[in-house]
């Protein structure tokens, strides 16, 4: 069975971060101070630490889009990530890039789409057709 992961992140703003994780996403909230939170996101522990705000933000080119090369997230299941897609879609998110498939019938098919949390955070939710395929080794252009 697959361990948890933890991973701690700069939010500029503990209660607009609060709402989104909470209310957007649906994370329930664990342990907070007055300088980070940690919140449930699909039984992994994330946590919003306070911090100045960064200006740098890299990018790299992923099948036409400017992927943030700072950027993390889970690996639902098909059902689960179309749900996610369908309710950030109902609280009007912007995407940062719209969710769509990846490598239709080849190996690694897979549902994406990313997100910015209030900090610029970037998030990205996806899903594969086959899970054997996460670790598969596959050449991509």
């Amino acid at each position: 069975m697959l361990r948890p992961f933890h991973v701690a992140f700069p939010v500029y703003d503990l209660n607009s971060t609060r709402h989104f994780y909470e209310t957007v996403l649906g994370c329930s909230v664990g342990r907070t101070s007055s300088t980070w939170i940690d919140f449930n996101l699909f039984g992994h522990q994330i946590t919003a630490h306070q911090a100045d705000p960064q200006s740098i933000v890299s990018t790299n080119a992923v099948d036409g889009h400017n992927v943030p090369v700072s950027h993390w997230g889970v690996i639902l299941t098909p059902a689960e990530w179309h749900a996610l897609a369908d309710r950030l879609r109902q609280a009007q998110v912007e995407f940062l890039i719209e969710p769509y498939q990846r490598f239709a019938g080849e190996v690694g098919e897979q549902f994406t789409l990313f997100i910015t949390d209030p900090s610029g955070n970037a998030l990205e939710f996806k899903a594969f057709a086959q899970d054997e395929s996460i670790f598969a080794p596959a050449e991509v252009s």
